[in-house]
Order: structure tokens, then sequence, then C-alpha cells
């Protein structure tokens, strides 16, 4: 093997959780590596970068909701500190999401689903049909009524990878374009002292970070106990661009027809991210004809013009789901080896509570309160067994 190289902190994985997890290291005056053979170009690279803690509340998820929510209200201060940093814009925008209904049974779904949110503390505006037409015109006249959540925002997904990795490249990180082999132990414990990289070089580390997706079971070296349980769940998402002099939507738009759900979110260049299917299909990411045409003829159902728009951009990726859905942070049995992954339809939505989160738990300090739920010692993880 070849000499090794000493950090205070290696990631893996560069999707926008280990980036930004990376980014505040290097901040906090930690030395840090980097590690992913594709990087920015998993799951954080297909997402549509909604900022959706409301819209998302269901029931029996009140933890999840309240880190959510605790996100989403830092997101204004971690895309300003990012953006000074960067010398680039993450496309923050500030305009709401506008849930619309287009038949009386979704209409039905969608005041169930508010009456959770509310008692859950949300604030949404149920809207008439008129009322949702004056937001956005566009919308089709069948829409029957709709909700108004002021607080769900977003924030272009990859502009945020683009600022993340160019702020490391500012401070003097760049990100290491391997795959990491294996994880490096030693002793009885396993303490994690780095990894071994695909081209067989070592990055020695006082502490790993495993962010790498659906991917992070997959690393060689853990300890059975430390495994995340974390699988992954293909989506399948589409990007469209309006015509010249065309105004896009105003805001994103979550609509359901028929029981099934659609979201468009427009970006400030023109273009409309249509998504997203949700498959158990293993690691497959085939873009298939069935999806395509699914998730068309959802969003013309909901603003028609967008038939007349071009399809630019079809593409598939696999999300980080856990058992819970919620995402699995913190520490594990091996002394050194720190997880942050399963964050599954919420990755961007989660990344500024995650940093936080991860910079106590390298400090040394316990998960903080609104983290606290998602440790990953709830499925078992960093549990030591006995007998």
């Amino acid at each position: 093997m070849r000499a090794a190289s000493g950090v205070d902190v290696a990631v893996i994985g560069a999707g926008v959780i280990g980036l930004a997890v990376a980014w505040r290291a290097v901040r906090d005056g930690y030395s840090v590596a980097i590690c992913d053979p594709e990087p920015g170009q998993g799951a954080s690279w297909a997402a549509a970068g909604m900022l959706g803690a409301t819209t998302e509340a269901r029931w029996g998820e009140g933890p999840l909701h309240t880190l959510l929510a605790a996100s989403a209200a830092s997101w204004p201060g971690f895309a300003a500190e990012l953006e000074e940093d960067s010398g680039a814009g993450v496309g923050l925008r500030m305009d709401g999401t506008l849930a619309v209904a287009l038949g009386p049974d979704d209409y039905a779904a969608l005041h169930e689903a508010v009456d959770v949110q509310r008692r859950l503390g949300c604030q949404v505006e149920m809207l008439t049909s008129r009322e949702c037409r004056q937001l956005e015109p566009a919308l089709n006249p069948r829409v029957v009524g709709g909700a108004f959540y002021g607080a769900d925002h977003q924030v272009d997904n990859r502009a945020v990878l683009r600022a993340l990795t160019e702020a490391l490249r500012r401070r003097g990180v760049e990100v290491r374009p391997r795959a990491v082999r294996r994880l490096q132990t030693s002793g009885g414990g396993r303490p994690v002292t780095g990894v071994v990289l695909d081209d067989a070089s070592v990055v020695g580390a006082e502490q790993v970070v495993l962010a790498a997706g659906c991917r992070s079971g997959q690393v060689e070296g853990l300890a059975p106990v430390d495994v995340p349980p974390v699988r992954p769940v293909k989506g399948q998402i589409l990007r469209l661009r309006t015509r010249p002099g065309y105004p896009p939507l105003a805001r994103t738009v979550r609509a359901a027809a028929e029981g099934r759900d659609i979201y468009l979110v427009p970006r400030a260049g023109g273009e409309i991210v249509v998504g997203a299917t949700v498959e158990e299909a293993g690691f497959d990411t085939t873009v298939t004809a069935g999806a395509v045409y699914d998730l068309l003829r959802r969003a013309v159902a909901a603003v028609p013009d967008t038939a007349e728009m071009e399809l630019v951009e079809a593409i598939a990726r696999l999300r980080p789901g856990s058992p819970d859905n919620g995402p699995v942070l913190g520490t594990t049995t091996s002394t050194g080896l720190l997880v942050a992954t399963g964050h599954y339809r919420h990755g961007v939505l989660l990344t500024p509570a995650t940093v936080d989160a991860m910079a106590e738990v390298l400090a040394g300090r316990p998960l903080p309160a609104p983290a606290a739920p998602f440790g990953a010692q709830r499925f078992g993880v960093g549990v030591p067994a006995y007998g």
C-alpha cells in the first residue's frame, strides 16, 4: 500500500450531506478529505430541492417533522453562509408551495392531510379553486381547491452542490474522485483509523464519516453491528424547459389527481423539475418509458401548458431509505466511525440540521435535541451485541 496521508476527518460520499458535513468540519478547524467516485452525481443531483417540512408532515412522524421544520428554518442562514463562502448563488426561493386537488376525492384527502398538519402546529391556508388559479393562472381549470404552505420553499439542489464544492476548494479541500475500497481498522475494539481507496492509497483519519447514501451499508470493513439499515429507493425525475417568453410557475406546485401525486418545481432559468417516482427496485437506475409517460401525464393534468415544453432530461437516481424514513446519524460501536445517511427524500431539506448534528458528534458531544431521535442506535446500529 502507498503511504498514508493523515487528516482529522475523512468523509465517504460527496452528495449534499457529505459535502456539507465536510464544509462545516473544515470551517470548524478540522483537516478534511472527501472521497467519492462520482462526486455530486447521486441522489442529490436528481433532487428537486423542495424545502417542504409542512407538506411532508405525516401523522406518526412527529419527531421527523420537528427535525424537518428546524432544518427548514435554518436554510436561509445556511444559504447565506454558503453563498458568502463560495461566491456562488444557491437559488433559495421563498415563494411558498401550493398544493392543489383535481377532484373531490383528492380534495378530501388534502383536507385530511391539512388537519394532521395543523395538529402538528403547521400553518396552512386552505384555498378555493379561484384563489388557486389567482396564484397560478396556468393551473388546470379542473382544480377544485388547494392549500398554500407559506413556509415551504425551495433551493436549487445543483447550485448547492456546486457552491459546496467551490467553498471546499477555496478552503483547500478537493474531492478525491476515488471509491473507498474498505475501512482501515485496527485493534480488537475495531477502531477505525482511515479508509483504503480503490487505487490502494490510504487516507488516515482520526474520524471517518460514512455518508455514502444508499450504498453506506456496502463499505467493506464495517462491523456487522455498524452496518446502517439503508436501502435504495429509486426515483425517476424529469426536467422541462419553458418556451421563450412563456411565464413559468411562480412557485412549487404539488398536485393530486385520482390519488396520484406530482410536483412541479420552477427554476429561475426557465426549467421546471417534475417528479418523482418512488420505486423499490434495488440498485436499478434505468429510466423507463412508462415512468416518463406517467410523470408527463400527471404534469399535463395539473398544468396543461407543460405539454408544449421541451423535455430536456429524464434521469433516475437512488434515495437512501431507512426503515422509519428518518436519517441515521451519529456514533457506532467502532471508535472513530460516524454515520450520516438514510435521509430518504429529505436530503437537501435536512442538510442544515444534519450539519449541526454531525458537528456536535465530531466534537465528542451528543446529538442535539431535534436530531436525538435519529441516532443510529434506534436500529441497533452502534449497540454492542452480547451473548
